[in-house]
C-alpha cells in the first residue's frame, strides 16, 4: 500500500512539473509589436503570397521572347511507278528557319523587362496599402483592449461606490433603493466589459486574417499609442513626396515606356519575317535507246529564301491597338497623379484635426477630469453630495477618457493614412 501510495505521489509530481514546464513555455512567447506584426503579414498574407506568385507569369514571358522558332525539317518524294515509269523517283531534304527582322526579338525582350518592372512596382504598391490597413487594425485592437481596462476601471469605481453605499446604509444614512441603483451600476459596467471583449476577439480576428495566421495561432499583441507623433512636413513637401515615392504612380510611369515599347514592336512587326532553307535532292531518270535502257541519278544543293509581300497586312492593327493603349495610360497617369495630390492633402487634414482634438482634451479636459471625480466621491462619501452625482461623475469620466482614447486612436490611424498617402515613414525611411 505504501509502495503504490508512493508511485501515485511520484506520477502526480511528474504531471505538475510537466504542467508548469508547459505553463513557462507559453509564458516565453513574447507578444507582437507592431513592427513584428507588419513582416508577418507581409510574409504571409495570403492575397500578397498568391501575387508574388505571379512573378514566375511575368518571367516566363522573358523566356518566351528570348527563343528563336524552331526550324522546319522538309521532306518530299516522288515515283513515276504510278503512270509506268518505276525507275524515275526522286527524294527531297530540307531544312528551313525564320529570321525575325527589323530587331523583333530585342523589341520582345525589353518588352518583357518592362512587363517585369511594371510587376515589381505593382507588388510594392500592394504591400503599402496592405502595410496601412494592418497599421489601422493592429491599431483596432489596441483600442479595443484599453477600452476594456477602462471597463475595468469603471468596475472598479462601481464596486468602491458599493462599498461606501453600503457602509452608508449600514449607518442609516441612504434608504435600500439607492443601494439597488449602486448595484444595477455595478451590474451595467460589468455587462459593458463582455461586450467590449466580444470586440476585442472581432478585431484580432480581422488583424490575423491580414497576417495569414493559421486558426491554431493566436498571440498576444502588444502596443501603446504614442504619446507624441513626428511633426509632419509642410503640405507642398507631403505632395513632392508622394509624386517622388508612390509605388502606384511608378507603376503606371513603367506602363507608360512599356506602352511606347509596344508601339515600337507593333510598327517592327509589320515588317515581315524572313525564312531561309537549305535543300537536297535527288532525281532519278531513266532514258531507253535503241532498245537500251539508261538510269541517270543528279543530285542538286539549293538554297530557298521566302519573305511575305506586305502588300495588305502591315500590322495596321496592332499599331493602332498599341497607340490606343499608350494614350489610355497616359490618361490614367495624370488623373492618378491628381488623385494622388488629392489623396494627400485629405490625409494631411486629417492628421492636422486629430492632433487639434487631441490638444483640446490634453489642455482642458483630462487635467481636472480625476480631479472632479475625486471630490464628488468623498462628498458622497460624506454626505454632502446623492448618488446621482457620482453616478454621472463616473460616467463623464470613463465618457471622456473614452473619447480621449477615441482621439489618440484617430490620430494613429490619420498618421498611417498620411505615411500611406506620402509613401514613406514620417519617422524616417520609404514604406
Amino acid at each position: 500500500m505504501g509502495t503504490s501510495a508512493k508511485v501515485r505521489g511520484a506520477l502526480l509530481a511528474t504531471a505538475i512539473v510537466s504542467l508548469l514546464s508547459f505553463g513557462s513555455g507559453q509564458a516565453a512567447a513574447e507578444p507582437l509589436a507592431l513592427p513584428q506584426v507588419l513582416e508577418s503579414s507581409l510574409r504571409n498574407n495570403g492575397e500578397l503570397a498568391a501575387f508574388r506568385q505571379e512573378k514566375g507569369l511575368r518571367e516566363a514571358a522573358g523566356t518566351r521572347a528570348s527563343l528563336l522558332p524552331n526550324p522546319t525539317l522538309e521532306l518530299e518524294g516522288g515515283t513515276g511507278a504510278l503512270t509506268g515509269s518505276s525507275a524515275e523517283n526522286s527524294l527531297s531534304v530540307g531544312v528551313s528557319q525564320e529570321f525575325y527582322l527589323a530587331g523583333k526579338r530585342a523589341k520582345r525582350l525589353k518588352l518583357a523587362e518592362q512587363e517585369l518592372e511594371i510587376y515589381r512596382w505593382q507588388l510594392a504598391d500592394r504591400e503599402r496599402v496592405l502595410s496601412a490597413e494592418v497599421k489601422n487594425a493592429f491599431y483596432d485592437v489596441i483600442l479595443a483592449e484599453k477600452r476594456i481596462a477602462l471597463a475595468e476601471r469603471a468596475t472598479e469605481l462601481n464596486r468602491q461606490l458599493f462599498e461606501v453605499a453600503r457602509e452608508r446604509l449600514a449607518a442609516g444614512d441612504i434608504p435600500e433603493l439607492e443601494m439597488n441603483l449602486v448595484k444595477v451600476e455595478l451590474a451595467r459596467s460589468e455587462g459593458a466589459k463582455i461586450h467590449l471583449v466580444k470586440a476585442v476577439q472581432q478585431n484580432r480576428a480581422a488583424l490575423f486574417a491580414l497576417m495569414g495566421l493559421p486558426v491554431s495561432e493566436d498571440p498576444a499583441i502588444a502596443g501603446n499609442f504614442a504619446a507624441e507623433v513626428p511633426q509632419a512636413k509642410s503640405l507642398a513637401e507631403l505632395r513632392q513626396l508622394a509624386r517622388d515615392n508612390r509605388q502606384d504612380l511608378k507603376a503606371l510611369g513603367a506602363e507608360k515606356e512599356r506602352g511606347e515599347s509596344e508601339l515600337v514592336l507593333a510598327g517592327a512587326e509589320g515588317v515581315p519575317n524572313l525564312t531561309a532553307g537549305l535543300f537536297l535532292t535527288r532525281d532519278a531518270t531513266s532514258i531507253e535507246v535503241g532498245g537500251v535502257e539508261g538510269k541517270d541519278t543528279a543530285y542538286i544543293i539549293g538554297l530557298k529564301l521566302s519573305i511575305p509581300i506586305p502588300v495588305f497586312d502591315r500590322n495596321q492593327a496592332a499599331v493602332q491597338e498599341a497607340a490606343a493603349r499608350s494614350n489610355s495610360t497616359q490618361s490614367r497617369l495624370a488623373g492618378t497623379l491628381t488623385g494622388i495630390e488629392r489623396e494627400v492633402d485629405t490625409a494631411y487634414a486629417g492628421f492636422e484635426n486629430a492632433n487639434k482634438v487631441l490638444a483640446l482634451y490634453r489642455a482642458s479636459i483630462i487635467p481636472q477630469l480625476g480631479e472632479n471625480l475625486q471630490l464628488t466621491q468623498e462628498a458622497y462619501r460624506l454626505g454632502e453630495v446623492g448618488l446621482l452625482s457620482v453616478l454621472q461623475e463616473q460616467r463623464n469620466f470613463i465618457e471622456v477618457n473614452d473619447g480621449y482614447l477615441t482621439a489618440l486612436h484617430d490620430r494613429q490611424a490619420a498618421l498611417s493614412q498620411l505615411e500611406s498617402a506620402v509613401a514613406i515613414d514620417l519617422n524616417g525611411g520609404e514604406q
